[in-house]
């Protein structure tokens, strides 16, 4: 993206380069840098593509394995959802420190760095410690916020004329990853000798590959940040608070909403179909399978969002889909398991895709889009990451799913009405 400014004295406004992530000026040195990236393209871009196979595949590769993970631990339904839920709430909590890091350190380093501590946390996990279970579920889920942070910021910076290209591509690949994790879960887990340790652990290895990869980013990149300069709003313009914002409150409750019946899903969705009697490896594969149709989802929607001035149509195709798909896991489990898989699919990633959409589409510009990012993000994972545990509890009082499903068929009747608010052709 590119602003105008101008200095005492000069004929006409120079257009200079900003990054809408980070709401600040490149610097000569930073400017540098980035050409010098760019430069290698190749490079860069399978660092993206590797680094995203990262973003989901530590979590969905626990989800066919919490039955096995509690057993070990002899730990209760709700605390076995907290394998799951801890890491979503730091999506949250890490979501708050990654637009500072990256301006203070540089979206290069900070996502190497990012995938560094990502392989830690997994390997943390399958220490002989239930404390390592959760302080590693800690260091996962703050590594995977600096990457969703900051990898869409890194891709309108470096691709502003690709950028809905190359957004589908790290998003496909994020999808990708997730499917291949889940899928390989418990296949891992016998061929690695029949406990879920090494199914688990094998992980740390995709995010070494990646930090393999982004270190000629760095090496680049090296000796500075690229954002030393605050960028100067023009005189007319005023800031916009987001936080007092109704819209921006729709946004960000359809956000955490569609967040949360996800991440219960990724956490619960194999216990669902192995608790009436599927085997573990079926779960497992139907479960990668919903991952799979969720690349439709993420790339139609978000297509079709953007030709619409109201993007209201498309609120209630998703919401319709996931709570239809939830029903049908309440009434029909196993014997309908690869239908619900297939609409719950498309349901979350249109929903997904649409959630991200309705952040830009809803911003005046690209500070604001960049608040409202920001605050999306915070708030919507701190809100999903009840998700997982309340269903967990729920589970566990009443030895059944009805009740969890009901409670999440609720939160989409809910997302229902704050994405209709959300949807009208308003701008924050």
């Amino acid at each position: 993206m590119t602003a105008e400014t101008r200095t005492p004295g000069s004929p006409a406004p120079t257009s200079v380069l900003v990054d809408a992530e980070a709401e600040v000026l490149g610097s000569a040195a930073g400017t540098a840098a980035r050409r010098a990236l760019l430069a290698h393209p190749a490079l860069l871009l399978v660092g993206i593509v590797l680094a995203s196979l990262n973003m989901r595949a530590a979590l969905a590769s626990v989800a066919p394995l919490v039955s096995e993970i509690s057993g070990a631990y002899g730990l209760s339904a709700t605390a076995g959802s907290l394998v799951t839920s801890v890491p979503v709430l730091f999506l949250g909590v890490g979501a708050l420190v990654a637009p500072w890091l990256g301006r203070r350190f540089g979206a290069e380093r900070v996502l190497f760095a990012a995938l560094l501590l990502l392989g830690v946390g997994i390997l943390a996990r399958v220490l002989p410690s239930v404390y390592a279970l959760y302080g590693g579920g800690i260091l996962v889920g703050t590594a995977i916020a600096l990457l969703n942070v900051l990898m869409p910021g890194l891709i309108k910076r470096d691709f502003p004329d690709r950028a809905a290209a190359m957004t589908s591509v790290y998003t496909g690949a994020m999808i990708a990853g997730a499917t291949v994790a889940a899928a390989a879960a418990v296949p891992l887990e016998k061929a690695l000798g029949g406990g879920w340790e090494g199914s688990l652990g094998f992980w740390s290895l995709l995010a070494a590959a990646a930090a393999l990869a982004w270190l000629p980013q760095v090496l680049i990149a090296r000796g500075r940040t690229g954002h030393e300069v605050r960028a100067v709003p023009a005189a007319d313009a005023r800031p916009v608070s987001v936080w007092r914002s109704p819209l921006a409150w729709q946004v960000t409750l359809f956000m955490g909403l569609q967040s949360l019946w996800s991440y219960v899903l990724i956490a619960w969705m194999p216990t669902i179909f192995t608790d009436h009697g599927m085997s573990r490896s079926t779960a497992g594969v139907v479960f990668a399978f919903n991952n799979l149709i969720q690349v439709a989802g993420a790339f139609v929607v978000p297509l079709l969002a953007g030709r619409m001035r109201s993007q209201r149509p498309l609120i209630v195709l998703v919401t319709t889909l996931v709570a239809a798909g939830y029903a049908g896991l309440m009434v029909a489990p196993v014997e309908g398991a690869w239908l619900w898989s297939a609409v719950l699919g498309v349901g979350q990633g249109g929903a997904v895709g649409l959630a991200l959409t309705l952040i830009v589409l809803r911003a005046g510009d690209a500070a604001t889009a960049a608040r409202l990012s920001g605050m999306a993000q915070t708030v919507g994972y701190l809100l999903a990451a009840a998700g997982p545990l309340a269903a967990g509890a729920l589970h566990q009082a009443t030895g059944s799913w009805t009740l969890p499903i009901c409670v999440v068929l609720a939160v989409c009747a809910t997302a229902l009405g704050v994405g209709l608010l959300a949807a009208r052709d308003r701008k924050v």
